[in-house]
C-alpha cells in the first residue's frame, strides 16, 4: 500500500516535470519543482518550534500544548546539551543539503542563476523535501 503512494507520488512528480511547458520540451537549465505546501507548512513548525524551545525554552507554554510540550520540557530538563546540539545538526543538515543540491543543479545542467538560488533556498529551507525533487529529475539528453 505504502509502495503504491511512493509510486503514485513519483509518477506524478516525473509528470510534472514533463508537463511544465505543456509540450514537455522544458529548458533544463530553468527547471524547478516547487515542494509540497504540507511539507513546506510541517518543516518550518518543526524547526520554528525547535529554535523556540532551544533559544526560549521559559516562553512555551508547555501545559497547553499537550504531549509535544511534555516531551520537550522533558528534553530540555533532561539533556538539553544533547537538545540544542541536535538543533545546531539539524541547521548543519540542511546546509549541506543545499550545497548538495548546487552540486546536483549543476550536473544537471540547471544553470540559470535565478533557477539555481531558488533550489539552493528552497532546499536550505525544507531539506529532503525538495531535495527529492531534484534527485529525481531527469534532464532530457541533448541531441546534436
Amino acid at each position: 500500500m505504502r509502495d503504491e503512494s511512493i509510486g503514485r507520488e513519483v509518477a506524478r512528480s516525473r509528470m510534472a516535470v514533463v508537463s511544465a511547458s505543456g509540450d514537455g520540451s522544458q529548458r533544463a537549465d530553468t527547471y524547478f519543482h516547487l515542494t509540497r505546501p504540507f511539507w513546506m507548512l510541517l518543516i518550518l513548525f518543526g524547526m520554528s518550534y525547535y529554535g523556540w524551545a532551544v533559544f526560549s525554552p521559559s516562553t512555551i507554554p508547555y501545559k497547553r500544548i499537550g504531549p509535544l510540550g511534555t516531551f520537550t520540557k522533558f528534553l530540555l530538563e533532561n539533556h538539553e546539551t544533547a537538545f540544542q546540539i541536535g538543533y545546531l545538526i539539524a541547521w548543519l543538515i540542511h546546509i549541506g543539503e543545499a550545497l548538495y543540491a548546487y552540486k546536483l543543479c549543476k550536473s544537471k545542467d540547471i544553470t540559470d542563476s535565478s533557477t539555481l538560488t531558488k533550489w539552493v533556498l528552497q532546499t536550505l529551507l525544507f531539506g529532503i523535501a525538495s531535495l527529492y525533487y531534484l534527485l529525481i529529475y531527469k534532464p532530457q539528453k541533448k541531441t546534436k
